[in-house]
């Protein structure tokens, strides 16, 4: 039996999940849908903003069809690999999202291998908080985080959380995490 050349991408993907995300407690909601297998994930080999667009807007259709898929990574396995153009491609996609009618049902997290907060230096380990193993457009419901937020005490604390422990794991810890993660 063969397999996608897709799945290899996937179970990275899967893995940083488990390790990182959900191991590390970084999205304190996101455990119970990696468990209920409600998380999409769709590897796209676009490597310009045209294509990359008509895959976010081809996902979005899909959510809104599909209730039984909580949320999606469009995880792009080719393209986007210089952070710059990949934040422009996010502030593209969150326009679109606006433009398109999809303010207030949807919005985007964004993770990158090279994610630099715009007040970090590039090795603060707080930057790992959003450093993933490939570029990321994770797509999630707006209605699903706004009932979550509402039985999480003190949400507004999570970032906060979050950079103190990537900063008090350190730099190498979070070299060696992403070095196991490519090979």
């Amino acid at each position: 039996m063969s397999t996608s050349p897709s799945e290899p991408v996937i179970q990275v993907i899967r893995t940083w999940m488990a390790e990182v995300i959900i191991g590390l407690n970084f999205c304190p909601f996101a455990k119970r849908e990696f468990e209920r297998n409600s998380i999409r994930y769709l590897v796209s080999c676009e490597q310009d903003n045209k294509h990359a667009l008509s895959v976010l807007l081809d996902e979005l259709a899909r959510l809104d069809s599909n209730n039984e898929v909580e949320t999606t990574l469009i995880i792009f396995n080719k393209g986007f690999s210089l952070f710059d153009d990949y934040l422009d491609l996010v502030d593209l996609a969150n326009a679109l999202l606006e433009q398109g009618g999809y303010g207030g049902i949807y919005q985007l997290a964004t993770f990158h291998p090279d994610y630099c907060f715009a007040d970090a230096a590039m090795d603060d380990p707080a930057n790992f908080t959003n450093r993933a193993p490939y570029p990321i457009l994770h797509i999630l419901r707006e209605s699903s985080i706004n009932r979550v937020l509402r039985t999480y005490p003190s949400p507004e604390s999570i970032p906060d959380n979050n950079i103190a422990k990537a900063r008090g794991l350190g730099l190498s810890y979070w070299q060696e995490v992403m070095s196991r993660l490519h090979n």
